[in-house]
């Protein structure tokens, strides 16, 4: 297939760029390349000949018409999107524009693109939306997220999320687009932006520096290594049923605190230092999160049966293997340093 790739230059784009060249599909990579991008973490395929990027952004339906004409791609994977709820709060415009706006520009060029093609071709072609679990609010102490699970998103950031995938099950149940959404659950591994918890944890204790935990770290977030989330977009996309919602999740919960200590002692071990010391010494406990969900948890069965996915690396073996690839990545990570990342948001205080 030629799929045309949203948001690829992102950190979990990234990663479903490479698995779809590992699969000989043909990519093009769409991006406008915000402050979380970075092309770096393609450098190994930039050459590929199978690999195409242009830089455009999904709010521009003019030039979004032009990558649709000049490559016409058999399926789209839609990952661009404003991802960090601290951000959201203290500037939900940005996320308004890029994942509601955004979201609706591109349903419209592909919706164009899709009635254009032969009908044979029109019969295959694909619209996968990738989401989150937010968008389901926050969990009591038990249960599950399931497809039947009701909308219920608190931050800016889960509210236009769940206004994006409405307006993608939308444009299917009206103009019949073969859209198919994922919930995921929260994505670590190489490569992610140095402003969400795994990464910020990993370079401030190689530094020895604070590590900020919000209120008392009892939240609870479900984790699911960015491999695994890729090969279920995959799976998705070639047996997905259009109309469906697919939950993606590895069924690692755990409380922020515990992946914080778990960080820790890696990063110990890894790297040790006598002038740091022991890591854990470094955690703070911080402000909390305006409206700060308690707990998610994706039960994936469902995906599971329906694609033939399951995700392949436990928690523990891919949280070792993060970590390792920082250390390993510095000349990354001191690249991308300048950018805004790890500084606290998320307190309300308005952003221009």
């Amino acid at each position: 297939m030629k799929v045309l790739v949203t948001g690829g230059a992102g950190f979990i784009g990234s990663r479903v760029v490479r698995t779809l060249l590992a699969q000989s599909h043909t990519v093009v990579n769409v991006d406008k390349l915000t402050y979380a991008a970075d092309l770096s973490s393609l450098e190994d395929v930039a050459g590929h000949a199978a690999y195409r990027f242009e830089r455009v952004d999904i709010c521009n339906a003019e030039a979004l018409a032009e990558v649709f004409a000049q490559y016409t791609p058999d399926a789209v994977i839609h990952l661009a999107a404003e991802s960090h709820v601290d951000r959201s709060i203290d500037g939900p415009a940005a996320f308004v524009q890029t994942n509601l706006v955004g979201t609706y520009t591109l349903l419209q060029a592909a919706r164009t693109h899709w009635t254009s093609l032969p009908s044979n071709q029109r019969d295959l072609f694909r619209f996968v939306n990738v989401s989150t679990d937010e968008v389901f609010g926050s969990l009591p102490p038990d249960g599950w997220f399931t497809p039947q699970s009701a909308y219920d998103p608190n931050s800016p950031y889960s509210a236009t999320k769940a206004g994006a995938d409405h307006l993608v099950r939308a444009w299917h149940a009206t103009f019949n687009l073969p859209t198919l959404t994922t919930n995921c659950s929260n994505n670590f591994g190489p490569f992610q932006f140095p402003e969400k918890l795994i990464p910020v944890v990993i370079l401030n204790a190689l530094e020895g520096n604070p590590l900020p935990v919000y209120g008392a770290g009892e939240n609870i977030r479900d984790w699911l290594y960015v491999d695994d989330h890729a090969e279920a977009l995959l799976a998705t996309l070639k047996r997905g049923v259009p109309g469906e919602t697919y939950l993606v999740g590895a069924r690692n919960p755990r409380r922020n605190i515990d992946v914080v200590r778990a960080l820790c002692a890696i990063v110990d071990e890894l790297a040790p230092s006598q002038a740091i010391g022991k890591r854990e010494t470094l955690i703070h406990f911080v402000s909390d999160r305006p409206g700060h969900d308690f707990r998610y948890a994706i039960d994936a069965t469902a995906t599971e049966k329906a694609l033939g996915w399951r995700p392949k690396h436990p928690f523990e073996v891919a949280l070792r293997a993060t970590v390792a690839w920082y250390l390993e990545n510095q000349s990354w990570c001191k690249r991308i340093a300048g950018r805004s990342g790890r500084e606290r948001m998320g307190l309300g205080a308005p952003r221009s």
